[in-house]
């Protein structure tokens, strides 16, 4: 076992394949599934493309070193992060995040129950030693970088529209035949590209949610959706569940990137959706299923969340 598949194993996940250019890992437990593929384009330096399709995954294993850090690119999905004593952060779509492993996380879960992104993760003594010349060529100094976003203390978050996301966002469109290549040039790229980022003014500053808060959040996501058919009122939860309603709101959206209302709106309608394909009832049935007295009321929201109305989305779909 060579000392990347000790790394992924050790993050409970077991290598599925192997070329000359990558190698591809993959996690299951029961709530899904996710993979990841891991380049090697530099001494020190790795690219991950990481698809996951489950809930949460297990505690991660994670070595001391203040001298590596991984910048993420969230590209669709949501990630939870346990950043210190219980504290989470969210990275959602179009957002980059760095952070140091001193800092790295030892939680990892997906609200939505699906993640889709890049990594890269760098190992500054190795990636110095193997790269002393190119680094200096393109004036990068991966120490200087580490400072710069102050990763010792605390991960920093970039929003989409910034030079970083312009040049990672173009990793995702590469031909597989000069994949390898093409990594080892936009890796190159991200690092001279950091430099110009100013911390004080491209930071979003994202809120902590504290472990409490969250397990709050994630029972009344539950008990919503258990019953569809029902229509809580905020003072209803927040009563329930023992949390003021502005901690309800705030915290709701932090965790599943959604106001409350709209995320259960969407989950009615992805609930009526399954039962027009999958069964014979009724739209007035389906509608009564998830929380619809009226049938022209159902049809308006289906239509306006599905683009068609349940009867033309159950034809389409038979």
């Amino acid at each position: 076992m060579n000392g990347k598949d000790l790394f992924f194993s050790q993050q409970n996940m077991n290598l599925l394949c192997r070329d000359e250019a990558c190698a591809v890992y993959q996690m299951k437990n029961e709530t899904g599934e996710g993979t990841m593929t891991y380049y090697q384009v530099f001494p020190g330096i790795g690219v991950m493309y990481n698809d996951f399709h489950m809930a949460h995954c297990p505690s991660r294993t994670v070595e001391d070193n203040s001298h590596t850090f991984a910048i993420h690119h969230c590209r669709e999905g949501r990630i939870e992060t346990e950043v210190r004593n219980g504290a989470y952060m969210y990275l959602a779509s179009g957002d980059i995040m760095l952070d140091g492993l001193s800092t790295e996380n030892t939680h990892c879960s997906f609200p939505l129950s699906h993640y889709h992104g890049i990594t890269v993760t760098i190992s500054v003594p190795e990636a110095e030693a193997g790269l002393g010349e190119l680094l200096s060529l393109f004036a990068i100094d991966l120490e200087a970088t580490l400072r710069q976003f102050a990763l010792a203390t605390r991960p920093f978050i970039m929003h989409g529209n910034s030079a970083p996301d312009h040049v990672i966002s173009e990793l995702y469109q590469v031909p597989e035949d000069m994949r390898l290549a093409y990594l080892r040039v936009k890796v190159l790229e991200l690092l001279v590209t950091l430099k110009t980022v100013d911390p004080t003014t491209l930071g979003v500053e994202h809120p902590y949610f504290y472990k409490t808060q969250v397990e709050k959040i994630k029972s009344i996501m539950a008990f919503m959706t258990a019953s569809p058919e029902r229509h809580f009122t905020m003072e209803e939860l927040a009563q329930t569940f023992d949390i003021s309603t502005s901690a309800l709101k705030q915290c709701f959206k932090g965790v599943y990137g959604t106001a409350i209302y709209t995320y259960m709106r969407n989950y009615r309608m992805d609930l009526a959706a399954s039962l027009l394909r999958q069964t014979d009832d009724s739209i007035t049935v389906i509608a009564g299923k998830v929380g619809y007295a009226n049938t022209s009321k159902f049809s308006e929201a289906f239509k306006k969340v599905k683009g068609q109305s349940p009867l033309a989305y159950r034809k389409i779909k038979i």
